[in-house]
C-alpha cells in the first residue's frame, strides 16, 4: 500500500472533523455523501481513507474519547488550581455544545456498536478517573488530602462536574455565561476539596 501523502492526511483530517460534525448534527444516519460533502473532497476520496461509514463512526468515537482525556499531571500550581483547571476544561469537552452532541450519538448508537461504546469508555472516561486517581492518590500520600479509596474520590469529582448539569443542558438548559460557569465549576471544586480536608490531629 502506497503511503498517504500530505493532502491525503490533510484529506483524513478534514473527512474525520467533517464527520463528527455531521454525526452530532444527524446521528449516525448522516449520509457518506453529506460527510464528504462537508469535507470538500470527493466520495471516492472518503473510501480511499475508510472502507465504511461504520470504521469511519469508530474513528470519530475514538478521537471523542481521547478528547476527554485533560492534563493533570505536570501541572503547575497548588491542587486547587490543577483541579480547577482540570475541572473547566472537562466539562467544556463534556457539556459543552459538541460534547453533549457526540454523548447523544454515541449513547444512541452503542446497541449497535458494543465495542465501540466499549472502546470509548475505556479509551476516555475510564483513562480519564484513573489519571484523576493517580493525582490524588500522591497528595493523600502527601498529606495534602483525606487518606481514602483515590479512585472512589476520583469517581466522585467527576460525578460532581458533570452528573447533573449535564441532565439539565441534555433536556435543552443553555450553557452557563463563562463566568458563571467558572464560578459554579470552582464551587464545586471546592466542595470536593473541603469533604477531602486532611483530618485534624487532635493532642
Amino acid at each position: 500500500m502506497p503511503a498517504f501523502t500530505t493532502t491525503d492526511c490533510d484529506n483524513r483530517q478534514r473527512l474525520i472533523e467533517a464527520a463528527a460534525e455531521a454525526f452530532r448534527a444527524e446521528g449516525y444516519r448522516a449520509s457518506i455523501d453529506t460527510i464528504a460533502a462537508r469535507a470538500g473532497v470527493a466520495r471516492q476520496t472518503l473510501y480511499n481513507h475508510f472502507p465504511n461509514k461504520d470504521a469511519l463512526f469508530r474513528e470519530v468515537g475514538e478521537r471523542a474519547a481521547r478528547d476527554i482525556l485533560v492534563a493533570l499531571e505536570g501541572d503547575a500550581g497548588d491542587l486547587r488550581a490543577r483541579l480547577l483547571r482540570f475541572a473547566l476544561a472537562l466539562r467544556a469537552s463534556l457539556i459543552g455544545d459538541a460534547g453533549l452532541a457526540m454523548f447523544r450519538t454515541l449513547a444512541a448508537e452503542a446497541p449497535r456498536f458494543p465495542a465501540l461504546a466499549r472502546g470509548f469508555f475505556e479509551q476516555g472516561p475510564r483513562q480519564a478517573v484513573e489519571r484523576l486517581a493517580r493525582v490524588l492518590a500522591d497528595e493523600m500520600a502527601a498529606g495534602h488530602v483525606r487518606q481514602d479509596d483515590p479512585l472512589f474520590a476520583a469517581e466522585m469529582l467527576l460525578s460532581m462536574l458533570t452528573g447533573f448539569d449535564r441532565t439539565r443542558r441534555l433536556f435543552g438548559a443553555p450553557p452557563l455565561a463563562p463566568r458563571a460557569e467558572r464560578a459554579r465549576t470552582a464551587r464545586i471544586v471546592d466542595c470536593f476539596l473541603r469533604a477531602y480536608a486532611p483530618e485534624r490531629i487532635t493532642t
